[in-house]
């Protein structure tokens, strides 16, 4: 853990985490990017609230090779996702967690992880998708008084949601002020929400400086750090300050491919299709008559992310459309496992 003591009692909290997949890496390299920055505002005296920073959030999940592969998704000792689980809890009081003593290590994992969390003002849960745009998760209650954040980090869209029946860490981390009275939820000041910095291969200096000064641009626009050179004030605020696009999760079509194969993209991220439009071709039986199967898309939208892999299998989801309006296979709560 990397912690910066605040000057003022009363200023946001933040608390930022990345590699919760313990595979999923660009967040780890923008916090290493991020420190520098904050060190310097430390130094001089720059640092109002309390941050608290956890680079690696998942240690079991790192440690888990199977075949000289990383398994950092789904702990092997329960198959688990490390992002599903976390308890839900009605209040911001972590006594409320239950036990894990005798717990499952990815259950104790958890557990730890909102004892470090809860009672923050900004929580930070950065990921990356397989091969996407960079996008976030938010919680209908917070929109739109996140848009100053979303502007601020450079996204590309905001998925917006409403129901949690799988226990996200972001879900954890919102749901306990869902109950409280306003004046106490203070949601003008609360940022919870899942930052997904586009894909698996984006580890590379040269995203991580500016994913790194979004953060701090957040963290500056919120009143954690103070740094008046950063840039106009009032330019990453207000329920204009995001032009990306800001879809409910309800108009995300999955793509669950028709047969398994060799997969061949005819779109990649942030492309605009109509519907109708061909998405992918299917090789399952090279070299056959018929042995290729084509996807289309069943309405407009926008493409978020596709697979890393160019192996599928049946029924195994092969993108994420936006679509311009809700789904006809519409999910509730989480997209994927």
């Amino acid at each position: 853990m990397l912690r910066f003591e605040g000057a003022d009692s009363t200023a946001p909290s933040a608390y930022l985490q990345a590699a919760l997949h313990a595979g999923e890496l660009p967040g780890v390299v923008a916090i290493d990017a991020l420190m520098p920055m904050l060190e310097k505002a430390e130094a001089e005296g720059r640092v109002k609230g309390n941050i608290t920073i956890v680079p690696q959030a998942n240690p079991i999940g790192r440690a888990q090779y199977h075949f000289g592969e990383l398994q950092g998704r789904f702990h092997l000792g329960t198959r688990t996702n490390f992002n599903r689980g976390f308890p839900l809890l009605a209040a911001p009081d972590t006594t409320r967690l239950p036990d894990a003593t005798f717990g499952t290590a990815d259950q104790r994992l958890k557990t730890r992880l909102l004892q470090l969390s809860i009672g923050h003002d900004i929580v930070l849960d950065l990921h990356c998708d397989d091969d996407g745009l960079a996008y976030l998760y938010v919680h209908a209650s917070l929109w739109p008084a996140m848009a100053d954040c979303a502007a601020a980090m450079g996204v590309d869209m905001v998925i917006l949601w409403n129901e949690d029946t799988d226990g996200t860490f972001e879900g954890a981390s919102i749901t306990p002020y869902l109950n409280l009275p306003a004046d106490v939820a203070r949601f003008d000041r609360r940022v919870a929400t899942t930052v997904e910095y586009r894909g698996m291969l984006d580890v590379d200096g040269a995203l991580a400086g500016p994913d790194a000064e979004g953060l701090y641009r957040l963290l500056v626009g919120r009143g954690v750090v103070l740094d008046q050179a950063l840039s106009t004030p009032g330019s990453f605020t207000g329920p204009n300050s995001f032009t990306g696009v800001v879809a409910p999760l309800e108009n995300i079509d999955m793509m669950p491919a028709p047969r398994a194969g060799a997969v061949l993209y005819n779109v990649k991220p942030g492309d605009r299709v109509a519907k109708g439009a061909l998405l992918a071709t299917i090789v399952h039986a090279p070299g056959e008559a018929d042995g290729r199967t084509q996807v289309f898309a069943p309405q407009a939208g926008i493409i978020l992310t596709r697979r890393s892999r160019r192996i599928i299998r049946a029924g195994e989801d092969l993108l994420k459309l936006v679509g311009d309006r809700k789904s006809a296979d519409a999910r509730s709560g989480t997209l994927e496992d």
